[in-house]
C-alpha cells in the first residue's frame, strides 16, 4: 500500500472524471497551504486518447480556472516526449551516435520497412498465404508495437510466437495464423531486429521503438527517476483500463517514490484491448492503492443502470428469451435496404413530432459501409437533419484538389510522365481555374479540348502548350483562354525554378500552389481544408525523412523519385485526412451521431436514443479490431498455445463489455435493427439475436417519408 493512492472503480458515466479533478483540486490547496503558496511542482494527468485527452485538459482548466500547473498527456505521447527529451541518457546506454531523432509517422513507417525488407519479401521468407504483402509488413510492425506495450524486448518476439502459434509447420491451419514457410517466426523476428538497428542508426523513431527505449532502457535509470520525482506532485490517470501494460510500471515508479496518485477504472472499458491496451494487468494496481471507491451510476441514468447486467446473462444463456423492456425495442426486416430506410425513417419521424431532437440520435453499429452512410446521410439530409459520421476519414487522393495538386507536381517535375494522363490534367484544369487565383473558368468541356490538342505526354518531359495549338481556340472563349495562360505561364515558371534549384523542396511548390490558386485555403470549406492541411503536413514530414535518409547514405537520389513515390504513396490511398473537427461546428452540434462501435465508445458519447445497426450480424462478436498476435501480449496469457475456443472466450467477454457499455451510454431507449438477409444475401444469426427476438417489436414507419 503506498499512502496517499486512490483507486476509483466504476462504471461508465459515474463520475470517476469529476471525482479526479476534484481530487486534482484537494492535493493542489493543500500543497499550496503546505508551500506557503509558493510555486510547487507540476500535476501530471492521463487520458486514454488525444481527443480524451483535450476534452480533460479542457474540464481541468474550467472547473479549477487555470490555477494549477498541468501536464496532460496519454501514455504513447508521454512516452514519446520523454524519450525526446531524455535522449542523451539512452543513446549513452546503447551506445548511439546519433543525431536529433525524427518520429515516423505509420505510412512512412509502413513504406521505409516494405524497401528494408523487400529481399525477404521477394524471396518468400517473410510470405504468409492469402496475406497480401502490405499486410505482412503492417503484421510485422505490429508485433513490434504489441511487444514494447506489454515490456516484451523485441528480441523475444519469435519465443512468443512459437509458444503461442507453435512452429509454423504446425499451425498452418489454425484460424489466427497462416504461416506455412519454415522458420517465419524467426524471419519475423530477424526482420524486425534488422528494422530497429536500421532506424536507431538513422535516428528514426516509431512508437514501437519509443515505447520499448522508454520502459527498457530510460525509466529504470536512476537520473530519470530523480527527475521524475523532482518534476510531477502528483500524477492522475483517467480510464487506465485503456493503458498498455507498461504504464503501470511508470506508475509503480511513481508511487515508490510516495508521489500521490489516483486512478480510474471501468470494468466495462478495455475499448482497445486487442490494440495495446491490458485492462487486467492495470486492474492489478488496485491492490496497492491505499484507498478504494467504487462509483455507480444511479438506476434512472441510463438503460444499462437499470438492464445492463440483466442483459448480459441473458447473452450469456441465449437459450433464455425473456420479454425485454419498453426501453430496449426492435425493428425487423427482410432485406438490409429496407432496414436502412425503415430506420432513417423513425428518425424522421421522431424528429418531426418533437419527441427527440437530432443531437440526441446515435446510429451504432459494429461496422459501417459506404451504403449505410450513403443511404442514411441521403434520407436525414433530405429531411433538414444533419448527419455526423465520427472519424469519417477518406483517402487524401479522393479529393479533386489533392488529385490537382500532385498533377502539378508531376507536370513540374522531370521524370514522372508516366503518372499523368489527359483525364488527370483535364481535372487539373477545371479545379484550378475554378478557384479565385485565376480570371475565367475551364468548364468539363473546355478542359477535355485543351487537353487533347495541348498535353504532349512523355516519360520524361510532359508538358502542355500554349492555347493557340488549338486549331479552333477562338472557341474556347476569352475567359478560358485566359485562365489557361496564366495557368501555363505559372507552371513553366516553377520548371524553370526547378531546373535552376530556387526550389528548395517539393513542400514549397505545393505551398506556392495553394497559396496562388487556392488562396491559402481560407475559403474553403471545412473538409477540403483538412485535406489540405494533412497534405502539407505530410509532405514537411515526408521530406524531413527524404532529408535523414540522404544525409546518412550521402545518396544524390534525384528529386524526382522521391516525389514520384509520394504520388505513388497518396494515390494507393495510404494517407487519409479527417474531415471533422474534435468539436463539432455550426450544424454538426445538431446532427445525428453515426459511428462504429470501436469509434463510438471511444470518443466517450453519451445519447437519449440508440439505434444499433446490423443488429444480427456475427461482426458484433467477431469484428473487434484485434491485432494479429495481440492476445499472446497480455500479460494474463496463460504461455499456452492459442487456440479458436480461447479467441471465442474473448470475442465474448469483449462482446459482453461492449454492450454493457452501450447500455450505459443509452439514456432512455435502445432500437435493435434487425434484417434477415445481410447485404450479401446470406442470413443472419449473430449472437444479439436472441436479444432482438426477446425485444418488443417496433411499428413499420409510414412509408410515405421513403425518399427513395
Amino acid at each position: 500500500m503506498y499512502r496517499d493512492s486512490i483507486w476509483i472503480n466504476g462504471s461508465t458515466f459515474s463520475g470517476k472524471t469529476s471525482r479526479l479533478i476534484q481530487q486534482l483540486h484537494t492535493w493542489a490547496e493543500a500543497a499550496s497551504i503546505r508551500l506557503q503558496s509558493k510555486p510547487f511542482s507540476t500535476f501530471l494527468v492521463f487520458a486514454a486518447t488525444g481527443d480524451n485527452r483535450l476534452q480533460l485538459a479542457d474540464r481541468i482548466a474550467i472547473e479549477t480556472q487555470g490555477q494549477y500547473r498541468v501536464d496532460s498527456a496519454t501514455p504513447l505521447g508521454f512516452f514519446q516526449d520523454e524519450v525526446m527529451l531524455f535522449l542523451p541518457l539512452i543513446a549513452q546506454t546503447l551506445n548511439l551516435t546519433t543525431q536529433f531523432p525524427l518520429r515516423l509517422r505509420p505510412e512512412t513507417e509502413q513504406q521505409l520497412a516494405t524497401q528494408l525488407w523487400k529481399p525477404a519479401l521477394d524471396d518468400g521468407r517473410l510470405r504468409q498465404p492469402s496475406v497480401s504483402e502490405y499486410f505482412v509488413v503492417r503484421r510485422t510492425l505490429d508485433l513490434l508495437q504489441l511487444a514494447a506495450a506489454s515490456g516484451v524486448p523485441h528480441e523475444d518476439i519469435p519465443l512468443i510466437l512459437k509458444q503461442g502459434f507453435g512452429e509454423p509447420e504446425d499451425v498452418s491451419e489454425q484460424e489466427n495464423a497462416s504461416p506455412e514457410a519454415p522458420n517465419l517466426w524467426d524471419e519475423m523476428g530477424d526482420a524486425l531486429v534488422q528494422w530497429w538497428n536500421w532506424c536507431l542508426e538513422r535516428g528514426l523513431l516509431t512508437y514501437g521503438i519509443i515505447t520499448e527505449l522508454y520502459w527498457r532502457y530510460l525509466l529504470p535509470h536512476p537520473t530519470y527517476q530523480q527527475h521524475l520525482k523532482r518534476r510531477y506532485h502528483a500524477v492522475l490517470a483517467d480510464d487506465v483500463d485503456e493503458y498498455p501494460a507498461v504504464a503501470r510500471s511508470l506508475f509503480e515508479v511513481l508511487l515508490a517514490q510516495n508521489i500521490p496518485a489516483l486512478f480510474t477504472f471501468n470494468p466495462n472499458g478495455g475499448v482497445r484491448v486487442g490494440l495495446g491496451a491490458d485492462p487486467s494487468h492495470l486492474a492489478g494496481l488496485a491492490d496497492r492503492c491505499q484507498q478504494t471507491e467504487t462509483l455507480t451510476q444511479p438506476p434512472d441514468r441510463s438503460v444499462g443502470a437499470t438492464w445492463g447486467s440483466t442483459l448480459v446473462e441473458w447473452l450469456q444463456q441465449p437459450m433464455i428469451l425473456p420479454q425485454l423492456p419498453e426501453s430496449i425495442q426492435t425493428l425487423q426486416t427482410t432485406s438490409r435496404a429496407e432496414l436502412l430506410r425503415q430506420t432513417a425513417q423513425i428518425i424522421v419521424e421522431a424528429v418531426q413530432s418533437g419527441q427527440v431532437q437530432p443531437e440526441e440520435i446515435a446510429v451504432i453499429a459494429p461496422g459501417l459501409d459506404a451504403i449505410a452512410r450513403y443511404t442514411l446521410r441521403e434520407i436525414l439530409s433530405s429531411r433538414g437533419i444533419p448527419i455526423l459520421s465520427l472519424n469519417d476519414q477518406h483517402p487524401l487522393a479522393s479529393s479533386a484538389l489533392i488529385r490537382a495538386l500532385l498533377t502539378l507536381l508531376a507536370l513540374i517535375y522531370p521524370g514522372l510522365g508516366r503518372l499523368l494522363s489527359r483525364e488527370t490534367v483535364a481535372e487539373m484544369l477545371v479545379l484550378l481555374s475554378q478557384m479565385p487565383g485565376l480570371q475565367g473558368a475551364i468548364d468539363p468541356v473546355r478542359a477535355g479540348l485543351l487537353t487533347d490538342s495541348c498535353f504532349v505526354p512523355d516519360p520524361e518531359h510532359p508538358h502542355l502548350l500554349p492555347a493557340t495549338v488549338f486549331p479552333r481556340w477562338d472557341r474556347l472563349g476569352h475567359g478560358a483562354t485566359q485562365a489557361y495562360g496564366e495557368l501555363l505561364e505559372w507552371i513553366e515558371t516553377q520548371k524553370e525554378q526547378q531546373r535552376q534549384r530556387l526550389i528548395p523542396s517539393p513542400v514549397v511548390l505545393l505551398d506556392r500552389a495553394i497559396q496562388r490558386f487556392l488562396y491559402g485555403g481560407s475559403h474553403l470549406p471545412y473538409d477540403q481544408l483538412a485535406a489540405l492541411r494533412e497534405l502539407i503536413e505530410t509532405a514537411q514530414h515526408y521530406w524531413e525523412v527524404d532529408a535523414r535518409l540522404r544525409q546518412h547514405s550521402r545518396s544524390d537520389i534525384a528529386t524526382s523519385t522521391s516525389v514520384e513515390q509520394f504520388i505513388r504513396l497518396l494515390r494507393e490511398g495510404t494517407i487519409t485526412a479527417d474531415p471533422y473537427p474534435v468539436r463539432p461546428l455550426g450544424k454538426a452540434n445538431q446532427a445525428v451521431t453515426m459511428a462504429t462501435i470501436y469509434q463510438y465508445r471511444s470518443d466517450r458519447r453519451f445519447h437519449r436514443w440508440q439505434f444499433w445497426l446490423d443488429a444480427g450480424s456475427p461482426f458484433w462478436l467477431t469484428g473487434g479490431a484485434v491485432l494479429f498476435g495481440a492476445p499472446l501480449f497480455l500479460q494474463t496469457w496463460s504461455g499456452r498455445p492459442w487456440t479458436p475456443a480461447d479467441t471465442l472466450e474473448a470475442d465474448q467477454q469483449r462482446l459482453e463489455r461492449q454492450v454493457l457499455d452501450l447500455l450505459y451510454r443509452a439514456k432512455e431507449r435502445v432500437y435493435l435493427c434487425y434484417s434477415e438477409l445481410a447485404t450479401n444475401g446470406q442470413e443472419q444469426a449473430g449472437s444479439l439475436l436472441s436479444l432482438v427476438n426477446a425485444a418488443l417489436p417496433l411499428p413499420v414507419p409510414n412509408p410515405s417519408l421513403n425518399v427513395f
